[in-house]
């Protein structure tokens, strides 16, 4: 199989969908792997290490998506659009239900759209989700205690506090993969930290995790107002697979926060937690002011730490990749729920009921689709 890798084009984005390492892999497996030209500058991979490798260096974007199929790790932009065919097959962070204008192109292209935010093992882990989530949820906790700084716009708050001075307050919404680290990460700074979730074995798991490090509490409208209210850095963690973040944190919420607080939504790139951030910012410009509130509002937090970031994400998504393109993406599908799970769009039809459900399209299951002739 032929196996395009482009260069990420959203803002800042240093991270790429495979290393040399797992260009050799892929091309020992008897696959063409095409690599856009500066593809993995960003993370410390030059163009020579792919050659290397067996890879194709490609000069263009164009020729890199003229493959059978295509990885990446950010949805693709509007101005990727117009490489997108019948037929073609696209792994890639989709977030398709914060993104209606995607998941339209996708379909109206015949697009084999996998996400691996939505691969889903049948104990309900997400195995591609899960490394990233450990790098947002450590890096909100760091980039949080960052914009308290006064001199980056925040209230002047050390975490840790000081000796006779009070601690900060952390508020993490959501007890999953990324508030659990973000909540590793707060601890490690010394401040004082309040995780809520919906699920009571969670929050017991929580406390046989940290102890007394941490404050536990039932998510519900009451607590997280009260636990927001105080808060320093309120970190949102909260995630349906596929599916749009419900708005746990309302602007009244947001309004009864002290000058100078800093609210990060992590779930931004599923359309966020919190009501008051209606538009995702950049790493060229991360923030804004809403109720004298500092709102962080970054969809690719872990391309931050790129290296990190690319390594964590290829050495778990590589074996995903392998067995489509070993295989076909319908026997690796009848062989792998994962993989199944993680089409969202395939021959013109949305075939993840979440994604489905949030633009109000229609539904049609993958396991329907392959059983017609192709």
């Amino acid at each position: 199989m032929k196996i395009g890798i482009p260069k990420e084009i959203k803002n800042n984005e240093n991270r790429v969908a495979v290393t040399p390492a797992e260009v050799l892999q892929l091309q020992q497996s008897g696959h063409e792997i095409i690599v856009e030209s500066g593809a993995g500058l960003g993370a410390g991979f030059e163009d020579a290490e792919y050659e290397k490798a067996g890879a194709t260096i490609s000069r263009t974007a164009k020729d890199t998506w003229n493959s059978e199929m295509v990885m990446k790790v950010k949805e693709p932009l509007p101005e990727e659009y117009s490489y997108f065919y019948d037929g073609l097959i696209l792994l890639a962070y989709l977030h398709l239900a914060a993104d209606k204008k995607l998941t339209k192109a996708l379909v109206d292209k015949k697009v084999t759209g996998i996400a691996y935010e939505t691969m889903q093992l049948d104990d309900g882990s997400l195995p591609l989700l899960t490394p990233m989530s450990e790098v947002a949820g450590r890096m909100a906790s760091q980039i949080g205690a960052q914009f308290l700084e006064k001199m980056k716009g925040g209230r002047g708050i050390l975490l840790s506090g000081l000796p006779g001075v009070q601690r900060g307050k952390v508020c993490i919404v959501g007890g999953g993969v990324v508030g659990t680290n973000a909540a590793k990460i707060a601890v490690g700074l010394g401040a004082d930290v309040t995780i809520l979730d919906l699920n009571p074995q969670r929050l017991r798991e929580l406390e046989d995790i940290f102890g007394s490090d941490i404050q536990t509490l039932m998510s519900n409208p009451l607590n997280i107002a009260n636990a927001v209210k105080e808060a320093d850095l309120v970190i949102g963690a909260v995630l349906i697979p596929g599916g749009k973040a419900p708005k746990l944190i309302t602007e009244k919420m947001v309004q009864s926060m002290k000058d100078g607080a800093v609210m990060i939504d992590v779930a931004v790139d599923q359309g966020g937690i919190v009501e008051t951030i209606d538009r995702i910012t950049t790493h060229d410009d991360p923030i804004y002011y809403k109720h004298g509130v500092v709102h962080y509002a970054v969809a690719n937090i872990p391309s931050t730490v790129p290296r990190t970031s690319t390594i964590g994400l290829t050495a778990t998504t590589i074996p995903y990749a392998l067995q489509i393109a070993n295989k076909g993406y319908e026997e690796a599908c009848l062989n792998n729920s994962a993989i199944r799970r993680g089409i969202n769009t395939f021959r013109g039809h949305v075939t993840h009921r979440a994604v489905a459900d949030t633009h109000a399209l229609a539904h049609v299951p993958f396991d329907e689709l392959v059983t017609e002739k192709v």
